[in-house]
């Protein structure tokens, strides 16, 4: 069980390094579009490209930082037997959720999505907007981001089954810091 905590840390880690990618695309994203106003009404300049940029790093945001957040436990939990429940019970609804619901949906979307961007990148696909950006990297965003997801929720399961089964890990302490500073 050491061992799949270490590696679980080291997933930890990788979901943390996405993350930050993710929060620099979030200031790209707001400078971008600030810089595309300010051109376009401030001196009628304007490029379909820069628009594009604009998604792509929206795309970046969202697909790169989801493992990051399932690492943060921030995702919206709308259950009120959950925020009820034990910490025992939670740590079995975690387990439950991850191995028959979060793991087969991001495994599936990942597998349906690799092709999606494989088909882009084999044709070298570019926007058909004039000024366009070619689009197989941000279709790579998303078997990427869903792979990501896998990986982070392997980790959690792991974790999760430490936890019931009593086993004190610093991940374990971290995460557990993490969630009283939210």
């Amino acid at each position: 069980m050491r061992a799949l905590l270490g590696l679980s840390r080291g997933v930890d880690a990788l979901s943390a390094a996405f993350g930050k990618a993710a929060e620099w695309c979030v200031l790209a994203a707001c400078a971008i579009s600030a810089g595309n106003a300010v051109m376009r009404y401030g001196f009628s300049l304007s490029s379909n490209a820069w628009l594009e940029v604009q998604w792509y790093l929206f795309a970046g945001i969202v697909m790169l930082g989801a493992a990051h957040t399932l690492r943060r436990n921030g995702h919206v939990r709308v259950d009120l037997v959950y925020g009820m429940a034990s910490e025992r019970t939670r740590l079995w609804i975690d387990v439950f959720g991850i191995v028959f619901f979060l793991l087969p949906g991001m495994a599936l979307l990942t597998w349906m999505t690799w092709p999606f961007f494989l088909d882009s990148w084999l044709r070298a696909e570019v926007s058909p907007n004039a000024g366009g950006l070619i689009r197989w990297p941000v279709k790579l965003l998303l078997p990427l981001g869903f792979a990501l997801v896998v990986l982070q929720g392997l980790a959690e399961l792991v974790k999760r089954i430490a936890a019931l089964r009593g086993i004190e890990d610093d991940a374990a302490r971290v995460a557990a810091y993490e969630k009283l500073e939210q």
